[in-house]
């Protein structure tokens, strides 16, 4: 008795989308072209060009021939040319400053990763040293068995010394392997 190709109440309806073909667009691509941008915007040459173009403007429109000039005493083209010039300025400098930021982030944390990784191999170091330290209170040096060496002798000359020498009761008996004059 249900129609199979109703709607169900109880389930969300399929969106039907139409493709739209948008153009491809390179961020990467523009973010280098917005830090060149403003790199070149921070130069003393952009700074020196500005300044020409303002300069033969303002000469142009004030000094030039009347019928020629485009732009007369407020220049008022001339301030909307700026404004545009500075609309786009603005977030083009941005643009290379938040990519400057994330490189930087991306450094900061290289930093620090390198910065845990050298303070773990410092402790390390730290820690083999002073096993070694504790493990050479254990070894005999060359020192400490020289000095020890030389203890026995001067305590075995000390008591070869002490001791008195047998007599000589039988003075025309000769030791056995003496030499005889």
């Amino acid at each position: 008795m249900t129609d199979r190709s109703r709607p169900r109440l109880d389930q969300p309806r399929e969106t039907r989308r139409i493709p739209v073909s948008r153009p491809e667009f390179d961020r990467e691509r523009f973010g280098r072209f917005a830090e060149t941008f403003a790199r070149f915007m921070g130069t003393a040459t952009f700074l020196a060009y500005m300044t020409v173009f303002i300069a033969a403007w303002l000469l142009w429109n004030s000094f030039g021939p009347k019928d020629m000039q485009w732009d007369s005493y407020p220049f008022i083209f001339l301030t909307l040319i700026l404004s545009l010039q500075a609309s786009y300025a603005a977030p083009l400098i941005l643009l290379a400053q938040n990519r400057q930021e994330a490189r930087d982030r991306v450094t900061q944390e290289q930093d620090r990763e390198a910065t845990v990784q050298s303070h773990a191999d410092m402790e390390f170091l730290a820690r083999e040293v002073a096993s070694l330290r504790l493990g050479m209170g254990e070894v005999a040096t060359r020192d400490f068995l020289r000095a020890e060496l030389r203890n026995l002798l001067s305590e075995l000359n000390d008591k070869n010394a002490t001791e008195k020498p047998p007599s000589d009761k039988g003075q025309g008996k000769k030791s056995k392997g003496a030499p005889q004059d």
